[in-house]
């Protein structure tokens, strides 16, 4: 951090203090670390390989070719007007301060447990993910049981759930230093796995049709197993809508540059560009590495009878199992390092949130380790809540279907309402006495409301593709969340919770900042 004087230091710190907060993570994350910590959530290994099924049993190759580009157009907008207010509000749980400051208290509340269910379910999902992918490929190696009908199979997956989750804790417990080392080595590892994979696959090529990129073919309600991954239609624009899935799924979780914000030098500029860097990489590479993955696969019909499967099936078909292995194990530890970068976020929004009250136990979980500078409670909070989550969801059918399933769905549409929900309010108060001073990453007002308004559009889409069969039940449990979050906000909340301190409050509140950063040795 050579390049980080003391006077940026100052500017930092004096960004802070005039939100009302005290230095009390340690600033350890260059630039490059805050676009690795998103780049790592993003993970074009985790996402983009797990969701595959959703365009090759569903549209066929369109569903990549075409849909990959529109679907992180879809996504990427949000963090374009996320850059904005990040640059001129940087502080850990960005997305719940934004939504206090350019709107309300209530906002601020409502998108702070958006954003909160939304970082602990996918952590969740990320990591039942990395089990699937562990079953499909190491987890045969070492003959483990990974059939999860089995009660033995399903023993171990919320084990192996639960024994990644802590060990992703405890590192994240140990420091930012190392937690922001192995997810810069994430952002290298994701680079280098993402281009071999693709000369594997570009190797594996028998036939080069380059027109699967933009063929259509209805392969809904295939038989993969002993379901199909979407049901039957005969709208083959609804499938390919629903297939938008795969690159929205992925590419998300860049919200975490806006949560690691009081750890980043130069926050105010090295945040939104971690945002749009990480968004536009990780589209890039992902599209150039599934456009491989879609010409290597051998025949389209059969791989969309492989259902989930269909990445090992190809792989497997293609390479020499020698080389399969040693792309599994990278993928693998990536998506454990995705994990990791995923419970930093996380707790740093808990840690935000309960540092103004926002959540019951909020004294401790706004505690930070004088020894490491983290918020060691704030992270095994979010670990154990995630394998909770994991284990009791997947026990629940819900008319059918696996409450775990239905509750992934959600989760993607909480993080993308936590995002809109704070920058649709900054279109009224950008450039007000709400929002009057832009942060030195700056589209300009103009620019700001037009991205804003796409966004509107980008979270209908999302909304409505989000809550199709079989994820129906999504709909009446975001209306159902809504709801209740509407009646405890009114009998409960809105008398007791202050939210981010604002006006006197700021100045009322030194006092307690310099002794807050005394206490953990911040000098």
């Amino acid at each position: 951090m050579s390049d980080y004087s003391e006077l940026d230091k100052k500017q930092d710190v004096h960004i802070l203090h005039s939100m009302g907060y005290a230095q009390e993570l340690e600033r350890r994350m260059s630039s490059f670390s805050n676009f690795a910590i998103s780049f790592s959530i993003i993970c074009i290994l985790s996402g983009g390989i797990n969701s595959l099924a959703q365009a090759t049993s569903g549209a066929g190759g369109a569903a990549i070719g075409i849909g990959w580009p529109i679907g992180c157009l879809i996504s990427g907008v949000f963090a374009l007007a996320m850059a904005q207010i990040s640059s001129a509000y940087p502080t850990a749980g960005g997305l719940y301060h934004w939504g206090s400051i350019l709107g309300n208290r209530f906002t601020g509340w409502l998108t702070a447990w958006l954003n909160l269910l939304g970082l602990i379910t996918v952590l969740g999902a990320i990591n039942a993910g990395t089990w699937g992918f562990f079953a499909g490929s190491i987890g045969g190696w070492i003959g483990m049981n990974v059939d999860t009908t089995t009660s033995a199979g399903f023993a171990n997956q919320i084990i192996f759930v639960a024994v990644i989750t802590g060990l992703q804790a405890l590192i994240n417990h140990f420091g930012i230093k190392l937690t922001a080392k192995l997810t810069d080595m994430s952002g290298y590892l994701i680079f280098a796995a993402a281009l071999a994979l693709t000369i594997v696959c570009l190797i594996g090529i028998k036939e080069w049709d380059i027109s699967r990129l933009w063929t259509f073919t209805n392969y809904s309600g295939t038989p993969a197993g002993d379901a199909s991954v979407w049901p039957k239609t005969d709208n083959i624009w609804y499938i390919f809508a629903l297939g938008l899935l795969l690159p929205i799924y992925t590419i998300t979780g860049y919200d975490a540059s806006a949560h690691t914000s009081e750890e980043t030098i130069k926050a105010s500029i090295s945040v939104p560009r971690g945002m749009i860097s990480s968004v536009w990489w990780s589209s890039l590479f992902g599209y150039i590495m599934l456009v491989a993955f879609l010409l290597a696969i051998p025949n389209m019909d059969d791989a969309s009878k492989q259902g989930w499967n269909v990445f090992f099936w190809t792989i497997d078909s293609i390479t020499n199992p020698i080389v399969a292995k040693v792309l599994y194990v990278a993928i693998f530890v990536s998506q454990f390092l995705c994990g990791l970068a995923t419970v930093t976020s996380a707790s740093r929004m808990i840690y935000a949130f309960s540092r103004d009250g926002g959540l019951p136990f909020s004294k401790a979980l706004a505690s930070v380790s004088k020894s490491y500078r983290t918020p060691s409670v704030a992270i095994w909070t979010a670990a154990v809540l995630s394998v909770l989550f994991v284990w009791g969801a997947s026990l629940v059918t819900i008319a059918g279907s696996s409450a775990y399933t239905i509750v992934v769905s959600c989760t993607v549409i909480f993080l993308f309402l936590s995002f809109a929900v704070p920058i649709v309010l900054g279109i009224k108060a950008i450039g007000t006495a709400k929002w009057p001073k832009m942060g030195p990453w700056n589209m300009g007002i103009g620019a700001y409301r037009f991205v804003s308004v796409l966004v509107i559009i980008a979270m209908a889409i999302i909304f409505v593709i989000g809550v199709q069969p079989p994820n129906q039940w999504a709909l009446y449990i975001t209306i159902g969340f809504l709801v209740l979050t509407g009646i405890i906000w009114f009998a409960f909340e809105k008398r007791r919770f202050l939210g981010p301190p604002i006006g006197d409050m700021i100045a009322k509140r030194q006092g307690d900042i310099a002794a807050a950063e005394r206490a953990v040795g911040e000098v």
